[in-house]
């Protein structure tokens, strides 16, 4: 059975966010999706961010879901809909059922992790993209990343609750980067304990690991396909 990678990117992002790594699964014999998903359309929300990514994957069979960031709400709703062997969630949100991805940050304690981090590191508070998304990532990819322009998500998928009852019995790896400036580790650490019941793995670097490590990154979603 061939095994499918399906990476999706984090809000306002896309495709292109995957890839440095793509083809480096493909080297490796892999099949690669990596769809993009309707963040800036203000008529799509959760559910028709999933319908694109259970209309990418079709009939395959073999699935490693790969999440980035926002696409932690996503990730799971596929799952209820196709066959999914692993779930990898990196630098991911975690919802639980109820709860809408704008309620998320209030819930999880999240902006006051950001902060105190910030406090403890010396950094502004005040929000800056380069600052809390870039600040590791090369400065060449940096510049292609901001030349490609800003894909802002529109506000519909925040308003509407997380459908699900609970999380999908589907095996699930969480991967945190111990220098995210967005969801600081310590707060990944608990939130991930919380709500997914697992000790979550973890790597150096920031938010956007697909552009700052793309080989370390690569190289932990094989070892999780391999030892699973």
């Amino acid at each position: 059975m061939t095994t499918t990678f399906v990476l999706l990117p984090g809000a306002g992002s896309d495709s292109w966010y995957w890839h440095l790594v793509a083809p480096r699964l493909r080297s490796e014999g892999y099949d690669v999706l990596t769809p993009d998903l309707p963040w800036t359309d203000a008529g799509a929300g959760l559910a028709e961010y999933t319908d694109v990514v259970v209309d990418a994957i079709g009939e395959r069979s073999g699935v490693v879901l790969v999440a980035q960031s926002m696409s932690g709400f996503v990730a799971p709703m596929v799952c209820e809909r196709v066959p999914v062997e692993l779930m990898i969630l990196v630098a991911a949100m975690t919802p639980k059922s109820g709860e809408s991805p704008g309620e998320w940050w209030a819930a999880t304690g999240q902006e006051q992790a950001q902060r105190e981090k910030a406090d403890r590191e010396g950094r502004a508070v005040e929000f800056d993209v380069r600052e809390m998304f870039f600040h590791d990532v090369p400065d060449e990819v940096t510049e292609q990343a901001f030349e490609r322009g800003e894909h802002n998500p529109s506000d519909t998928p925040f308003q509407k609750p997380w459908p699900l009852a609970a999380w999908p019995d589907v095996p699930t790896r969480f991967l945190l980067c111990r220098d995210d400036r967005l969801f600081p580790a310590e707060f990944q650490r608990r939130v991930v304990e919380q709500r997914l019941g697992i000790v979550p793995d973890e790597m150096e670097g920031g938010h956007l690991p697909a552009l700052a490590r793309p080989e370390e990154l690569t190289e932990k979603l094989l070892a999780y396909v391999r030892s699973s």
